[in-house]
């Protein structure tokens, strides 16, 4: 058992080998030795066959599989072999990033992760977790974060990762009250490639389920930007088209100050989670990540495409840019976790992912 929260040992422990889950272990395996981390475990609910090539492919880079105990014979007969049970995985860990599905890691955090607060540094969970944590996005709030206070972190979704990049870099950076409002559209992908449910036959508009922010992508940034204690006036609207390529965000951006399209430019370009792009279709920028990224994932938070920005009136900023999907939740799950091991050199540290930022897609 684990004495403190000072341990020998820095184990982080992923649970779920989805759309986020899956990627976050390879790459904790991948550049363990640059973050610091001495062991990468991961947690499978369900012994699949047809998950069974991932969970080997991922064993061989380092990881360590966990399970329900109750379940370690139905692996056994695929075979393979959990080496410790759940509650042993999360005992172990110095950090746990949740990846399940919607619900689940609420769930998880009352049936164990409250339990283990007095030996555990801290526990993340994703975009879908809301209310789970202190929200969290890499270079928006880091700040805003209090060591041995900020025990769960909730990472924010990839666009919300977008939309609060934007404002940031064209609004907020220059002077704190600059933005005057926000209008965001988020054109979303139907279900991403590794999934086989949940696409659509048609494009899909969606509603407004909140009165002031629209829907969760506007509320989530206007919550992030509130650990800073800023106000913001935005609002998105969400609908599904349907492709499995990328999120696609429209945005209006109307600021205080007067700028210009060079101006624009220039800030995006300053900004290394920005990448610019001559690019209009999806289907390139992904296929760009396939090629270049991290096992087809760009680090980036947002792609903003240089065609489509406009200014109008000096002050109204307009434009689309592609979300890079799991890559910068990616980006911050692993900020987060190098935040709770090494709060005073996580940044140096996190460096070691910068191939995987690209100034142009």
């Amino acid at each position: 058992m684990k004495k403190g929260l000072v341990m020998s040992r820095k184990i982080v422990h992923v649970v779920g080998t989805g759309t986020i889950g899956e990627p976050l272990i390879g790459l904790l395996c991948d550049f363990k030795e640059d973050l610091g981390i001495d062991e990468v475990s991961f947690h499978k609910n369900t012994p699949l066959t047809t998950d069974r090539s991932k969970v080997r492919s991922l064993l061989n880079r380092g990881a360590r599989l966990t399970a329900h105990e109750h379940k370690f014979e139905g692996f056994k007969n695929i075979g393979i072999k959990p080496e410790f049970s759940t509650i042993e995985a999360v005992d172990r860990a110095s950090v746990v990033i949740d990846c399940t599905p919607k619900g689940f890691g609420h769930e998880n955090k009352k049936l164990y992760y409250e339990k283990y607060l007095h030996n555990t540094l801290g526990f993340v969970a994703q975009g879908s977790e809301f209310g789970f944590g202190k929200m969290y996005a890499r270079g928006i709030n880091d700040n805003s974060l209090i060591s041995k206070e900020d025990r769960f972190i909730q990472v924010v979704s990839c666009n919300t990762h977008n939309l609060s990049t934007l404002v940031q870099t064209l609004a907020l950076n220059e002077d704190k009250d600059n933005l005057i409002e926000g209008r965001f559209n988020l054109i979303r992908r139907s279900n991403d490639v590794s999934q086989t449910s949940k696409f659509i036959p048609s494009p899909q508009v969606g509603s407004h389920k909140d009165q002031i922010y629209g829907t969760h992508h506007a509320r989530d940034a206007a919550l992030l930007f509130k650990t800073m204690n800023y106000d913001l006036n935005i609002f998105s609207s969400a609908m599904i088209v349907n492709t499995q390529y990328m999120h696609i965000l429209h945005f209006y951006i109307k600021v205080k100050n007067n700028t210009t399209i060079d101006n624009v430019i220039d800030k995006l370009d300053k900004n290394d989670r920005v990448a610019l792009t001559d690019k209009v279709n999806a289907n390139e920028v992904f296929s760009f990540g396939r090629d270049h990224g991290h096992f087809g994932r760009i680090m980036n938070q947002t792609v903003v495409s240089l065609p489509s920005l406009n200014i109008r009136n000096k002050n109204e900023i307009t434009g689309f840019c592609f979300t890079p999907q799991d890559g910068n939740s990616l980006l911050s799950s692993i900020a987060i976790t190098e935040w709770f091991l090494y709060p005073n050199s996580y940044k140096n540290k996190i460096q070691c992912l910068s191939p995987y930022f690209f100034d142009e897609v």
